[in-house]
């Protein structure tokens, strides 16, 4: 048998997209994938069907960066309905206790969320995609079955109050890769001592994206139907993913080996840690790495570059 055929074309930049509310973050991609006609495309962390918000999608040499997205800091902005607590912890769980809210003045608030800033640990919820033994939690969710799950820390670099109500709480939280907020707002209502879950959320950022210049499926669709190629003005480039790296620039003699697979010595390079890649002044390569001896090692070279 031979070979399956990929369909598609070979479509390569980020795009930020403003995901919607009720679907899925893999849905969200499938749809922007069709759009592109796109050959290969991936996110770069799942969003939560409720959520709504930043879901940078990164298609063809682009994927070979979106551990970088993964592994950033996120902005969240959040609605935290007290006084209910669900299964999922998230306003698409049932309601499995409901408690009296009190009329909390903003000292007490602000004494609660102190103590979730900073370094913390959190225990992840049985509604998430992590696994154990082999299952997806959330499949053993809505089997009824609970496992023990390890804590696992997080930072909480920023937490305020930005609105609220009589039994609500609108907060911002700026966190590190692999922070639940459902969690957190959950955890935040047992301090408070009347339960809560997560009735809205929306992600205003991820590692360097704003929600600045998000585009909607909507708005893809009405862009395809004028101009099938027009989609592609919209792509960011692969390099503004990875502005939190210094940039090195080589020489035309160490970017041929550097292309051949070989770590090369680079004058007044970093001395550890990931680095941008450039043969000359614009040129992008790829990522590299730092070794030991000062040397820097190709790791995620962009094909063609």
């Amino acid at each position: 048998m031979g070979r399956r055929r990929v369909r598609g074309r070979d479509v390569n930049g980020i795009l930020l997209l403003d995901k919607p509310s009720g679907i899925t973050s893999n849905e969200a991609l499938q749809q922007v994938k069709r759009l592109f006609f796109a050959k290969k495309a991936g996110h770069t962390g799942s969003l939560d069907p409720l959520a709504s918000g930043v879901l940078p999608i990164c298609m063809g040499e682009a994927t070979k960066v979106s551990a970088f997205l993964l592994d950033a800091d996120k902005c969240y902005q959040v609605r935290c309905q007290l006084g209910v607590k669900t299964d999922t912890a998230d306003a698409e769980g049932e309601v499995i206790e409901t408690r009296p809210v009190e009329d909390y003045s903003d000292a007490r608030i602000e004494t609660v969320l102190e103590q979730f800033r900073g370094p913390i640990e959190q225990i992840p919820p049985m509604y998430s995609a992590l696994k154990h033994e082999g299952q997806r939690l959330y499949k053993l969710a809505r089997q009824g079955v609970e496992v023990e799950r390890e804590p696992r820390p997080v930072d909480i670099h920023e937490l305020s109050v930005t609105a609220r109500g009589e039994d609500w709480l609108d907060i911002f939280v700026h966190c590190s890769k692999g922070t639940y907020v459902r969690t957190l707002v959950e955890d935040i209502g047992e301090r408070l001592g009347c339960g809560a879950h997560v009735s809205r959320l929306r992600r205003t950022a991820v590692g360097p994206y704003g929600d600045d210049g998000l585009v909607t499926l909507e708005e893809l669709e009405a862009i395809k139907a004028r101009d099938k190629r027009a989609t592609d003005d919209l792509l960011l480039t692969i390099e503004t993913a990875l502005t939190q790296w210094p940039g090195v620039n080589l020489s035309p003699d160490a970017a041929f080996y550097l292309r051949q697979g070989q770590a090369v010595l680079v004058p007044r390079a970093p001395t550890s840690g990931w680095v941008r890649l450039y043969e000359g002044e614009d040129t992008f390569l790829g990522m590299g790495e730092i070794l030991d001896d000062g040397r820097v090692a190709p790791r995620r070279m962009m094909k063609g570059a």
